[in-house]
């Protein structure tokens, strides 16, 4: 059994079963992947995945467990590297980060851009997907982080640490009757159609629970994972936009107003999740600490150690969170 064998068969699974697309993304060759997969196969004496001829269709229950300790093994071994290099040279790594579109464009480039000044030996790669996703991905090692507001409570080996509070806007072009209101209330937003993000993207659970709360039905027009996308469509006149503040642009969106709806949904949590069992660089503390000042080496670490959720909340509990 091969790390390298171990890796294939989880990006496999990674990439919906698709050995091309797999072998594109590890720059190597698909009769290459198929074949290390069917030597592990044979060495294992069970199939980790079922075919239809030469393609893949779906992942054995066997299968199913080997995936997710070969994601564990992955990580780990990604920990030893990580080990190595820090006591080799604590200036010079990789930084992964997995997140979504919103934190990546509009709360991550000040961060970036500072961080990458003090460490231009860093190479640093983002990864954008949905918060199950990038989730999975912290969770199996394989980035150093993820940062969403939506996380994913069931990675029971991920510990999340809060970073920042922010308020939602609705956005409207110039002279939309919603800008003559002296307070907009939830059903004067409903009363048009809504254009905002696709539901487990940047708060919209918690967007969803105030209408419900209230027994209103909104006609969600169009969702985007992409606020210069809903941007744009509000533009086009099909419906009232619901984003977050951040993604507010005075200057570049001057075409559109921005009123405030921190009174109708409440506040959101950015979060950075952590593998509790990790080893965290010298590099990444500072990378956390530009992003969430709060989260000092020494507050992870007590948040690493803890082992339920209710722990955690209540260390952070007399944290007065910036707002965004």
């Amino acid at each position: 059994m091969k790390l390298q064998q171990l890796r294939y068969i989880w990006e496999i699974s990674r990439h919906e079963l698709n050995v091309s697309a797999t072998a594109d993304s590890l720059y190597t060759s698909q009769p290459g992947i198929s074949k290390q997969v069917r030597l592990l196969e044979a060495e294992l004496g069970v199939p980790i995945f079922a075919r239809n001829g030469k393609h893949l269709t779906e992942i054995t229950d066997a299968g199913k467990l080997i995936v997710a300790i070969a994601g564990e093994i992955l990580g780990k071994a990604q920990d030893i590297k990580n080990i190595a290099q820090d006591h080799k040279d604590n200036k010079a790594g990789t930084l992964s980060i997995a997140t979504t579109h919103t934190q990546a464009r509009y709360a991550l480039p000040s961060v970036v851009r500072e961080f990458m000044g003090r460490y231009p030996g860093i190479k640093l790669n983002i990864n954008q997907g949905t918060p199950a996703q990038i989730s999975e991905l912290a969770s199996r090692g394989l980035v150093d982080m993820a940062i969403a507001t939506e996380t994913i409570d069931h990675f029971e080996n991920l510990v999340q640490l809060p970073c920042y509070e922010w308020n939602r806007c609705i956005l409207v072009p110039q002279g939309h009757p919603l800008t003559q209101l002296a307070e907009i209330g939830l059903h004067d937003v409903a009363a048009y159609p809504i254009v905002t993000y696709v539901f487990g993207f940047t708060g919209r659970s918690q967007l969803d629970q105030a209408f419900e709360q209230h027994d209103i039905r909104p006609q969600v027009a169009l969702t985007a994972v992409d606020a210069d996308v809903i941007k744009t469509y509000v533009r086009l006149g099909l419906g009232v936009g619901i984003v977050a503040r951040m993604a507010y642009d005075p200057d570049i969106d001057s075409d559109l107003v921005a009123l405030d709806a921190g009174h109708l949904f409440g506040r959101s949590v950015t979060k950075i999740c952590l593998r509790r069992d990790m080893f965290i660089r010298g590099f990444i503390y500072d990378f956390i600490r530009l992003f969430a000042p709060h989260l000092t080496q020494k507050i992870i670490k007590q948040a690493l150690a803890l082992r339920e959720k209710h722990e955690v909340e209540a260390l952070f509990k007399h944290i007065e969170l910036p707002v965004r």
